[in-house]
């Protein structure tokens, strides 16, 4: 392992590991409040930190595969839950659309290269990841097709799948690496986890705000 692959991995691990402790602190402050939106920030920051050094594992130092579809779930996530609170809209705009289409490229090329090298991972690992990232990026295409009126405040909803889900992705990856020997579970329950954080969620601004447009967020 040379210099720059060891520091690659500290940078990663790093940033990783804050990242939780950001996203853990975004989960716990009021919503819509000024140090939730300061904490998302950093959250994203961080993530993009993750990603990058994630993605030169990957490509420069040939590391597990199977990193690059976990990274383009969170980078994806992270930045459509991003784009979404911004503009609290459907409205269809290009760069939304190449960045969805990149990453589905990408999925293409991991099925490919999953097919050709075999089974190595947990499969229920490897179809839950893929089909969930596919099905969210399907959905960010289909909502175009949703009339403004009736997409409503759906953006809330979306915002907070999207960005808890992105924390659970990069969860999983830390407890799947530091715990191998209990996998898969150690990679599938904290992604449960975060499904069940973000469901409860949804479910409290729906009761509690019907008509959340600009209320909260």
């Amino acid at each position: 392992m040379t210099p720059i692959h060891l520091t690659n991995i500290i940078v990663h691990v790093t940033a990783g590991s804050l990242g939780l402790l950001l996203g853990v602190m975004a989960l716990l402050t009021k919503k819509g409040g000024e140090k939730h939106k300061k904490t998302g920030r950093w959250f994203l920051a961080v993530l993009s930190v993750v990603i990058l050094t994630g993605l030169i594992g990957v490509f420069v130092f040939g590391r597990n595969t199977f990193l690059l579809i976990i990274t383009m779930l969170s980078a994806y996530l992270g930045f459509s839950g991003y784009r979404i609170i911004r503009f609290k809209s459907n409205q269809p705009r290009i760069l939304d659309m190449m960045v969805a289409g990149v990453t589905l490229i990408t999925v293409v090329y991991f099925l490919y290269y999953f097919r050709s090298i075999g089974m190595i991972w947990s499969p229920v690992i490897i179809y839950s990841t893929v089909g969930y990232l596919s099905l969210v990026i399907a959905y960010d295409f289909v909502r175009y097709l949703i009339p403004r009126d009736r997409y409503g405040s759906l953006w809330l909803y979306e915002h907070i799948l999207k960005m808890v889900s992105a924390f659970s992705g990069i969860l999983s990856a830390f407890v799947g690496t530091v715990l191998p020997q209990y996998q898969p579970y150690s990679q599938f329950l904290p992604s449960t986890f975060g499904t069940l954080i973000a469901i409860g969620f949804m479910v409290y601004c729906y009761r509690r705000f019907p008509k959340p447009g600009g209320r909260m967020l």
